[in-house]
């Protein structure tokens, strides 16, 4: 190991001093119960205190109680807090992001980016703070006016994946605090550390301002059943959980079951189409980056890839001269783009995807584990291409990992009939220079997801918009766009400002004197 990369390995000292920035005590990354193992060099970085399914029902509590205050205060005051942790954020961009790199594995660009998306929900929920708005709709009698208003709506329960410890949290949370809503978070036990740093960032927001209720945000550590707490607790109307597909089957019974309200973000098995008429040179850097980013860990990865006959060599080649020259390695080292795999389930399942590929008839170019040698507890990989004779069953089952899955095709319908097959429905692209395939493949007739893209990538989506998918992706929106109603309580007034009492439907009801 050069002393650069010395330098550079996460170690429990170098991640006590990080924590020290979010006011994060020492005490508390040596509490014992869960290891905190980094991807990077697979050392244990800290050892933190695991709650019971006691512990999140007090918190739980603990969060009605808040609700009862913080409803009452007005929205831009609201946002007024999300304002300041926005602040917080920036001043601590480079701490955050290199923190997620060492948590999750993702480089650092990646990390400071998702800190950035942090940054960005925040400046949109403070402006969304003034701009919750209602409608005001005709009203059939004479004398009425009928109208809508949004009101908080209680304790917004938070489950997110390792893959972006952060930002999807932040999505959910900078919302819900403008609407009203307190916040329990249940991170994943793979990265616990990020979500104590933000914790203890809001907090620090907190402190400046007047009317915050204690325990409006906390966090619960642990495994599924604090996952199911939230879940099933009857004080916890909204829960937003993101994750697999049988994460989502174990979880949305139980909400269900009590008629609470769920986001479901779930799998995505997304897949590109690339016409005659693409610029070929774009759409193999935007591939690229949707395929290997963040090692192929992000739900909007790209999986599968439809190449039209005529383009198929010559593409082909050209992905596989970039995927060869593509650096992998330290992830907080300047130059690489492809960090660790999370962890070694990681690597066997997409060992054991490549080996059913095989078998199916693919094509594999890449996909054997790297560095072992310098970091033998850490799981780097080399992206797998896997030229495939058809759509198998495997490639219609998302696999975890930078498996990139292509195939040929003839006819457009038949590449959108191909890529819908399938139950995931995140995100797709489309290739093109042609108006008319474009707009076919974003018409009800096209790709079936909740993100469709015009030459980009599935991946890289703006907070600006609603995120989420269809199917099994489990149909929940965040972030932008009007996805803020989920986290509040919608009622419908009529108000009658005549001396008459005319009923709706024209009905006559009287009692004759």
């Amino acid at each position: 190991m050069t002393a650069c990369q010395s330098a550079l390995t996460p170690s429990d000292t170098s991640v006590q001093d990080l924590m020290q920035e979010f006011g994060v005590p020492e005490a508390a990354l040596n509490e014992g119960g869960l290891s905190v193992r980094s991807p990077v060099n697979g050392a244990t970085i800290a050892r933190v205190k695991l709650q019971s399914q006691a512990d999140a029902d007090r918190a739980i509590h603990a969060a009605h109680a808040a609700f009862e205050t913080w409803r009452a205060v007005p929205a831009p005051k609201r946002g007024e807090l999300v304002r300041l942790f926005a602040e917080e954020l920036r001043a601590r961009k480079a701490s955050l992001g290199r923190l997620v790199a060492i948590e999750s594995g993702k480089i650092l660009q990646e990390g400071l980016g998702e800190v950035q998306e942090m940054i960005d929900i925040c400046d949109f929920a403070a402006g969304l703070s003034r701009q919750l708005y209602g409608r005001t709709m005709a009203s059939e009698r004479p004398g009425h006016r009928m109208m809508e208003t949004w009101h908080p709506l209680g304790v917004a329960g938070i489950i997110s994946a390792f893959n972006f410890p952060v930002a999807v949290w932040a999505w959910n949370a900078a919302i819900a605090l403008v609407c009203g809503d307190t916040l329990v978070w249940k991170p994943s036990e793979k990265t616990p550390l990020c979500a104590l740093a933000c914790q203890g960032l809001l907090d620090r927001a907190a402190s400046g301002l007047e009317d915050i209720p204690p325990n409006l945000s906390a966090v619960i550590l642990g495994g599924p059943e604090l996952g199911q707490a939230l879940a099933g607790h009857p004080l916890v109307p909204l829960v937003s959980a993101t994750g697999s597909t049988r994460m989502g089957r174990a979880v949305a019974p139980r909400i269900a079951e009590r008629f609470g309200r769920a986001i479901l973000e779930l799998g995505g098995n997304n897949g590109a189409l690339v016409t005659p008429s693409a610029d070929p040179g774009l759409a193999a850097r935007a591939v690229l980056f949707a395929a290997v980013g963040t090692a192929g860990q992000r739900c909007t990865s790209l999986r599968r890839l439809f190449l039209h006959e005529s383009l198929y060599d010559e593409f082909v080649s050209l992905l596989k001269a970039d995927y060869a020259q593509v650096p992998i390695g330290n992830p907080l080292e300047d130059g690489t783009l492809i960090g660790p795999l999370i962890d070694r389930g990681a690597f066997e399942a997409m060992q054991t995807s490549l080996s059913e590929a095989r078998s199916d008839g693919g094509t594999i170019t890449g996909g054997e584990r790297v560095l072992a040698d310098l970091w033998p507890e850490a799981y780097y990989v080399r992206p797998a291409i896997v030229e495939m004779p058809r759509q198998t069953a495997l490639v219609a089952r998302e696999t975890f990992a930078p498996i990139l899955y292509v195939m040929r095709y003839r006819e457009l319908d038949e590449a959108i009939r191909e890529h819908n097959a399938v139950r995931q429905g995140l995100a797709s692209s489309i290739f093109t220079n042609d108006l008319r395939e474009a707009e076919h493949f974003m018409s009800s007739l096209g790709s079936d997801c909740g993100i469709v893209n015009v030459n980009i990538g599935p991946s890289g989506a703006e907070i600006g918009g609603a995120f989420g998918g269809e199917k099994e992706t489990g149909g929940g929106r965040e972030a932008g766009s009007d996805a803020w109603k989920a986290y509040m309580r919608r009622a419908t007034n009529t108000i009658n400002f005549s001396r008459e009492l005319p009923l709706a439907q024209g009905i006559r009801f009287e009692v004759l004197h």
